[in-house]
């Protein structure tokens, strides 16, 4: 099953992707969760540190991909470890991609309740969602792409336009001092942080679409740099704004600061609206990739056309999404498939990419 050259991405395209793909949850909740590791001002290093291990885990898995550069990691993955291991390997990821999609449209669905549409219920919410992206993802990843070309740039303008707004309730006294307690607290926060980051995992699927594969590293350079810079910019200003015990006992601390300020004259008083706008765009976009990438294993494994299984797992996405009994159960089947996608994605590729340069060291030699 080769890829459909309607379906080939530009180096840019490909970029936009794995952002939009990376930025989802992460902006609103990312503040909170980390700071209740770290419980110091310090954060933004383990921000930053986070975004090193990512990057370093997405780089071998680009170099595991760029080995077999027209194929997804479920039919490379066959060729490597065999037929049935392979296909096991593969409806692992493929449940970790519906566990993902579920989560964000639960996610999109509670935040948008909360603060969008109160007493809405939460089926009304999730429902049209779900059939938006099945309408995308049916003509295949390309129309993907060129969605998120559009969201991509407007959620830079708004976001940096919102967050800078906040600079009047700044105080750089709530970032100090830096390292008052040594280095550990840091260290504590990155397993946190690395979660914020989950997403390099989508290029063992976005090379196979590569016009240019021998680029992915470029585009996961990219890709890394910019959540980093966002997520950075997002962990200091509410820090700053908030303090760290402001930060920690709110549940969604970005738009607690965004609703902390308004000003007076401009035809928008209150903002948080705009920040709300562009994180439902980045869930949605979120919850595209995985939806699509989940039915792309799907038709993969079983060598089968695509659009029966696009419909086939909506119901699964629904239910699963609907498990959750409240918010505090929401957060906690986000923290196990952060921890299920470190498992999955930082020992398996590693070790898939070692076997393969073994196989190929064998096959040379065999030849010689």
């Amino acid at each position: 099953m080769k890829t459909n050259p309607k379906d080939l991405l530009t180096t840019p395209q490909a970029v936009v992707i794995l952002i939009n793909y990376v930025l989802a949850a992460g902006i609103l909740t990312l503040p909170r969760s980390s700071v209740d590791k770290v419980k110091t001002p310090d954060v933004w290093i383990s921000v930053i540190l986070g975004g090193l291990i990512s990057f370093m885990a997405g780089f071998i898995m680009v170099k595991l991909s760029q080995q077999f550069p027209e194929k997804t990691f479920y039919q490379y993955s066959k060729e490597i470890i065999g037929k049935w291991l392979g296909a096991f390997l593969g409806l692992l990821m493929v449940g970790y991609f519906l566990a993902l999609a579920s989560y964000e449209v639960r996610t999109l669905a509670e935040v948008t309740g909360f603060f969008l549409l109160e007493g809405t219920p939460i089926w009304a919410i999730i429902m049209p969602f779900i059939w938006l992206g099945l309408y995308l993802i049916i003509d295949g990843i390309n129309p993907i792409a060129r969605l998120f070309e559009i969201i991509f740039p407007i959620t830079v303008v708004v976001f940096l336009f919102v967050t800078f707004l906040s600079l009047g309730l700044f105080d750089l006294d709530n970032l100090r001092p830096v390292l008052g307690l040594g280095f550990t607290p840091v260290l504590k926060g990155v397993s946190t942080t690395v979660m914020a980051y989950l997403g390099p995992e989508i290029m063992l699927i976005l090379v196979s679409f590569m016009q240019k594969p021998k680029k992915a590293i470029k585009v996961l350079t990219i890709g890394i740099s910019i959540c980093m810079f966002f997520y950075i910019i997002t962990v200091v200003m509410v820090i700053g704004a908030l303090s760290i015990d402001g930060t920690v006992s709110r549940t969604w601390p970005t738009i607690g600061l965004i609703r902390s300020f308004e000003i007076q004259g401009l035809i928008f008083e209150r903002f948080e609206s705009m920040l709300l706008v562009i994180w439902i765009m980045q869930i949605f976009a979120t919850f595209i990739v995985t939806y699509y990438a989940a039915t792309l294993g799907l038709a993969h494994i079983f060598n089968k056309k695509m659009k029966p299984f696009m419909f086939g797992v909506l119901p699964f996405i629904y239910i699963i999404a609907r498990y959750p009994q409240n918010l505090n159960m929401v957060f906690k089947f986000g923290d196990y498939i952060g921890w299920s996608a470190l498992f999955l994605f930082g020992g398996v590729p590693p070790l898939l990419f070692v076997i393969s340069k073994l196989k190929g060291a064998k096959h040379e030699a065999k030849n010689s």
